[in-house]
C-alpha cells in the first residue's frame, strides 16, 4: 500500500461470506506480524469477518521509533481505502492495539471514514503520567467505539477512562479484571496468540450489536 508520504505492507484475509472487514493496526513496539495480532485477525475471521492488518512506515523501514501523527493518520487513510475498495460494500471498521488504535482515533476526528472504532487498550496516558491524558479528539467522534481495557493497564488509569467513556455517548468500554496493557493476567499463562485470539468474540459481538 502507498500513502502520501510512505510504502508500507499489509496482510488481507477474507471469508467466503464475511459480515464486515476489520483494519488493524499495531502499538508502537511492534509490527503486525506479532502473535497478538496474528492471533486476533485469526480468530476474526474465524467468526466470518476479513481482515486487514498493516504496518506503519517505520516498521518496514526498520525504525524503533513511531511514525510522527502526520504519517501515521495518512497510513490508515491508505490502509482503509484499500480495505474499503475489497469490502463489496460492507461495513469497515479501525481496529487497532495501543498507538494504532490512537491513530486510527486521530485519523476519524480528521475526516477518516469508518463504521467504528476498535481500540484493543487505548493509550489515554503515558505510564505514571496521568496528567498527560489524550482524550481531547476523542469528544468530536460519533461512530460506535469500544474500548477493550485491561484493569491494571498502566497506560489507562481506571478511573480516568471510565470517565471519558461516560462522556462519549456512542463509546462502549469493556474492562477485562486484572489484565495490563498487553492484556496479560498474572498467574494465567497464555501465549500472545491465545490472548490476542480471547479479544475477538467481544469484536464480533459488538460490531454486529
Amino acid at each position: 500500500m502507498e500513502s502520501e508520504e510512505s510504502t508500507f505492507s499489509g496482510v488481507y484475509a477474507r471469508p467466503s461470506k464475511p459480515k464486515a472487514t476489520v483494519v488493524i493496526a499495531h502499538g508502537a513496539g511492534a509490527g503486525m506480524d506479532h502473535p497478538f495480532l496474528t492471533g486476533f485477525s485469526d480468530a476474526m475471521n474465524a467468526l466470518n469477518f476479513a481482515t486487514l492488518r498493516f504496518n506503519f512506515p517505520y516498521i518496514d523501514q526498520g525504525r524503533r521509533f513511531p511514525d510522527r501523527p502526520p504519517k501515521a493518520v495518512a497510513a490508515w487513510r491508505q490502509a482503509m481505502q484499500e480495505a474499503t475498495s475489497r469490502s463489496e460494500g460492507q461495513p469497515v471498521w479501525a481496529c487497532g492495539k495501543s498507538f494504532g488504535g490512537r491513530m486510527a482515533s486521530m485519523a476519524v476526528a480528521e475526516g477518516m471514514t469508518s463504521a467504528g472504532l476498535i481500540y484493543l487498550g487505548y493509550p489515554l496516558h503515558p505510564p505514571g503520567k496521568p496528567e498527560k491524558i489524550r482524550d481531547a479528539h476523542l469528544y468530536g467522534i460519533e461512530i460506535p467505539m469500544l474500548f477493550l481495557q485491561g484493569r491494571n493497564d498502566a497506560f489507562a488509569r481506571p478511573e480516568l477512562l471510565d470517565a471519558v467513556v461516560a462522556r462519549i455517548p456512542t463509546a462502549t468500554l469493556q474492562a477485562v479484571p486484572d489484565a495490563d496493557h498487553s492484556f496479560a493476567i498474572k498467574g494465567n499463562k497464555r501465549s500472545q496468540q491465545e490472548i490476542g485470539a480471547s479479544l475477538a468474540p467481544s469484536v464480533a459481538a459488538f460490531i454486529a450489536h
